[in-house]
C-alpha cells in the first residue's frame, strides 16, 4: 500500500467553489478531505445507506443534522447516521477543511426540501 496525501490523491470539485480529495476509496469505506470557502454551504441532503463522520481540521463549520444545528471547531467531529438530513456550512472567515469518513462508500444522495426543519 502506498502513502497518500492531497498532493497525490484524486482531486474533485463540488458545490460552487468547494473541492476535495479521495484519500481512501473502497466500496466499504471512504475517507475524504474537503475544503469549503468562507460562507459556503452545501445543499441539504441525506444518504439512505451511508453513515458519515465529519471531523474539522481548520475553520469552524455548522453541521445541521435533522434540524439541529451543531457548531464544530478544530478537533471536533459529529456522526451522521444513515437517512439523516444534513447540511454543512462554513461559518468562519477562513477556508474550512474537514475529513468525511463514510461507510459504506457511496455517492447516492437525495436532496432534502429546503423549507422544512427535517424532511425525514
Amino acid at each position: 500500500m502506498a502513502m497518500i496525501s492531497t498532493d497525490t490523491a484524486e482531486h474533485y470539485p463540488w458545490g460552487e467553489a468547494s473541492d476535495g480529495w479521495h484519500l481512501l476509496r473502497d466500496p466499504n469505506l471512504s475517507v475524504l478531505e474537503e475544503h469549503m470557502p468562507p460562507g459556503a454551504a452545501e445543499l441539504r441532503h441525506r444518504h439512505s445507506r451511508a453513515r458519515h463522520f465529519f471531523y474539522v481540521l481548520a475553520g469552524e463549520v455548522m453541521l445541521q443534522l435533522d434540524g439541529a444545528q451543531h457548531v464544530l471547531r478544530v478537533g471536533q467531529g459529529l456522526h451522521v447516521p444513515p437517512g439523516s438530513t444534513h447540511q454543512m456550512h462554513n461559518l468562519s472567515d477562513v477556508e474550512a477543511r474537514f475529513l468525511v469518513i463514510s461507510a459504506p462508500h457511496g455517492r447516492e444522495r437525495t436532496q432534502a426540501a429546503a423549507h422544512t426543519k427535517d424532511a425525514g
